[in-house]
């Protein structure tokens, strides 16, 4: 067999075994981006079909929308706080379960399980406990007067700490695979050089961590970004609008209230692009400063 025919022959098994993923691609993702562009620009109600072009009516309406900027202002807040925590969680777990000791199996296992569970039965779970009238803690609540999800700060934390809950473990995974891709000869060098625990955490695990920290990173900021499970079924919204998150605004335009998909599809193309910038931005500022070393 000629060497063109042999490369043509391999170029055609490459597209068979490509096919499978790029017809799932399509189908689940092209194709709708595709109509969800062509509802953004359409006056487009939830019952009746398409009546014609709207643009750029839609993305006025979507961001006119009274409860536009606090869900972005309370969706970006968050967005940092889960960030911030889930890192420094993670980070810290995996350098606890990193030592070899009696019950590391253990520790890794009882840590990774919450990970184990769905979102939405997470959220149920912690539903039930913070619950005034069946959790478990209905009666402290009802003798010091508090609920966990009767005022704005309480829901907040309330949901942050169900999320470090659910996550932690997989975040201490990620970090622990970056933790034992750092040989040890490097710490060795540097205990021969008198550098300390904190020294080398600062030096050593943090710089050769980079690649892990943006991949995490960008994981956890893209999950918070789009968070709505857990919100919409411990606060609904509530109390006084003040959880409602962007992705939540996005099914009530579609719905709830407005019942419109063209305002809902332009609130999602703004969600995208505002996602796209910043996992942009992030890599670029973690790639610079790799490239500053």
């Amino acid at each position: 067999m000629s060497t063109p025919s042999r490369a043509r022959r391999a170029s055609l098994v490459g597209w068979l075994y490509a096919s499978p993923t790029a017809i799932f691609v399509i189908a689940l993702f092209v194709i709708p981006l595709l109509l969800v562009l062509q509802m953004s620009a359409s006056d487009w109600p939830l019952l009746g079909g398409n009546r014609g072009l709207n643009f750029p009516q839609n993305f006025i309406d979507a961001v006119d929308h009274r409860q536009f900027w606090p869900a972005v202002g309370f969706t970006l807040l968050y967005t940092g706080v889960t960030t911030v925590i889930l890192l420094v969680a993670g980070l810290g777990l995996a350098m606890l379960v990193q030592e070899s000791t009696r019950w590391k199996g253990l520790l890794r296992t009882a840590i990774l399980v919450p990970s184990a569970l769905g979102l939405a039965s997470a959220s149920l779970l912690f539903y039930v406990l913070y619950s005034p009238y069946a959790g478990p803690f209905a009666d402290l609540m009802d003798d010091w007067g508090f609920t966990f999800l009767g005022t704005p700060q309480g829901a907040l934390w309330s949901t942050v700490f169900l999320i470090v809950w659910r996550f932690a473990g997989f975040y201490m995974l990620l970090m622990l695979v970056g933790l034992q891709g750092i040989p040890d000869e490097v710490y060795e060098a540097a205990r021969l050089d008198g550098a300390g625990a904190m020294k080398s955490f600062w030096h050593i695990t943090l710089p050769l961590l980079r690649p892990t920290l943006a991949l995490t990173t960008v994981l956890c900021v893209t999950g918070s970004l789009l968070a709505f499970d857990q919100f919409f079924i411990l606060t609904k919204g509530g109390p006084d609008n003040s959880t409602v998150t962007i992705v939540q605004l996005i099914y009530s335009a579609a719905f709830q209230g407005q019942n419109h998909l063209g305002v809902a599809s332009a609130l999602s193309v703004i969600v995208l692009l505002a996602l796209v910038g910043i996992n942009a931005l992030q890599l670029r500022a973690f790639r610079g400063s790799e490239e500053e070393k």
